[in-house]
C-alpha cells in the first residue's frame, strides 16, 4: 500500500456494535457538516464536535477529512441492488413501467442533497476502496438490470449485454449530475425523460430516434 493509500484507508476496523455506532456518528456527522459548510471549511475539528467527540476519539477512526469523505463516496455508490426488480411485471405493456421502478432507484438515492453530491464528485480522492466499489457496484448493476431487461417480452435491442450497461449509465450518471446541480431539475421532470428515454430504446423505437438524428431518414429537408 502506497503512502497516498494509507493516507485515505480508516485506521479502526469496527469489530463491536459500539465500535460500529461511533463510526456511523462520524461519517453522519461528516455528511451535514460537508452540507453546511462546504469541504474546505468542514474541519474534522467541526466533524467531531457535530458528532460529539473528542478529535482524538475521531482520528482513531479515520486519518484525516480526505479519508472520511472518500467513505462517504464508497457508500454512496455500493449501495445494493435495485430494490424493486425481483417484483417487475413482466406482462407485455408493462416496460415504461419496469423502466420507472429504475430510474426511481436511481434519484431515490441521490436525495442527499446538492451540495454534498457536488462535494462528493469533486472533492473526493480516488482510494483503493472507491475503485474497488465503482468496479463491484457496476458490474453487480449491469448484471442485474440484464437479467430483468432479458426477460420483459417488450424489448428489443440486439445487444442486450451492451444495452444493459448503457442504462446503467444513463440512469446513474445523468441523476447524480443533474441531482448535484446548484439548481437541479424537478425530480418529475427529470424522472419522466428518463424513463421516456430508456423505454424508447428498449423498445426498439426507430422512428423516434431517426427523427432526432439530423440527416436521418425520419429527417425532413
Amino acid at each position: 500500500m502506497t503512502p497516498a493509500d494509507r493516507r485515505l484507508t480508516p485506521r479502526r476496523k469496527p469489530r463491536q456494535v459500539r465500535a460500529e455506532l461511533t463510526r456511523e456518528r462520524v461519517l453522519t456527522a461528516a455528511a451535514h457538516v460537508f452540507a453546511e459548510y462546504g469541504y474546505a471549511a468542514g474541519t474534522t475539528n467541526r466533524i467531531a464536535e457535530r458528532a460529539r467527540m473528542s478529535i482524538g476519539s475521531l482520528y482513531q477512526y479515520f486519518p484525516n477529512k480526505d479519508a472520511i469523505l472518500a467513505e462517504l463516496l464508497v457508500r454512496h455508490i455500493d449501495r445494493g441492488a435495485w430494490a424493486g426488480a425481483e417484483e417487475s411485471d413482466m406482462t407485455p405493456g408493462s416496460l415504461e413501467d419496469v423502466v420507472r421502478s429504475l430510474v426511481r432507484d436511481a434519484i431515490d438515492h441521490h436525495r442527499d442533497g446538492p451540495q454534498l453530491l457536488r462535494i462528493m464528485i469533486e472533492e473526493a480522492p480516488v482510494s483503493p476502496a472507491l475503485s474497488e466499489a465503482i468496479e463491484r457496484h457496476g458490474a453487480a448493476r449491469v448484471r442485474q438490470v440484464r437479467e430483468v431487461f432479458a426477460r420483459h417480452p417488450d424489448v428489443r435491442v440486439r445487444d442486450l449485454d451492451m444495452a444493459a450497461q448503457l442504462i446503467v449509465g444513463a440512469a446513474e450518471l445523468n441523476t447524480h449530475q443533474l441531482m448535484a446541480a446548484p439548481n437541479p431539475p424537478q425530480v418529475e421532470r427529470l424522472e419522466a425523460e428518463l424513463v421516456a428515454m430508456i423505454t424508447r430504446y428498449l423498445r426498439g423505437d426507430r422512428s423516434t430516434a431517426e427523427e432526432a438524428i439530423p440527416g436521418g431518414p425520419g429527417a425532413h429537408g
